[in-house]
């Protein structure tokens, strides 16, 4: 299992002037410093945290996920965090697995999510070339979080369990069937794409997350 690498610093550069900044939650199992290059490509900063006040005082919180479904679970519970995120009241962005965990169910281990979504995580039906891997289309784009982005914009996926399309879904991709590549329930949100490898658009959509 990957080695946990917390940042235990308490402080955090202003985002846009807001107070509390952004957090990007460190729980062992995220592509954490490439989600934070991004954050400062766009000229903002961002801290690690696995810190329940810090993360709590944040103004946008960004919840990374990459591995296999159970084992990011467990290094979640081993934070405590699995019990904190959902009580969250700040706007929080899921990125990949971190979307996927922020669902009632994920078949991928037989995992029990934080039931933020409600709706579960299904795999790819065997004539699919599983994972998906490569550039997909994003569109029926419904949500703030895609301001100037245009419909049928190519995003960056790696997975191999979706989420079927449902009340919750904010954008859809096709891949085999239609499924929903992004969601909102309040202020929560969830892409299954990775915008930080997703060129000039999937910069403007975290810019849109760190704006709302």
């Amino acid at each position: 299992m990957e080695e946990i690498k917390f940042n235990k610093s308490k402080e955090v550069s202003p985002l846009g002037g807001l107070k509390g900044g952004v957090v990007i939650i460190n729980y062992g199992a995220g592509n954490i410093q490439s989600i934070k290059f991004a954050i400062q490509r766009l000229g903002f900063e961002a801290v690690l945290s696995h810190d329940e006040e810090e993360i709590r005082n944040a103004d946008k919180v960004i919840f990374p996920g990459v591995g296999e479904a159970s084992s990011a679970m467990e290094m979640l519970k081993s934070t405590g965090l699995d019990k904190v995120i959902p009580t969250l009241k700040q706007p929080v962005l899921g990125i990949c697995l971190g979307m996927q965990l922020m669902c009632k169910y994920c078949e991928e281990g037989d995992t029990k999510g934080l039931n933020i979504f409600d709706v579960d995580v299904v795999k790819f039906d065997d004539r699919e070339k599983v994972p998906q891997i490569g550039w997909n289309q994003i569109e029926n784009l419904k949500s703030d979080l895609f301001k100037g982005i245009n419909e049928k914009e190519y995003m960056y996926l790696v997975h191999s369990f979706y989420v079927p399309i449902n009340e919750e879904a904010i954008a859809t991709t096709t891949y085999g069937i239609k499924y929903a590549s992004a969601l909102q329930e309040k202020n929560f949100y969830g892409v299954q794409f990775h915008p930080e490898k997703s060129s000039k658009a999937g910069a403007q959509i975290l810019k849109n997350f760190l704006e709302l």
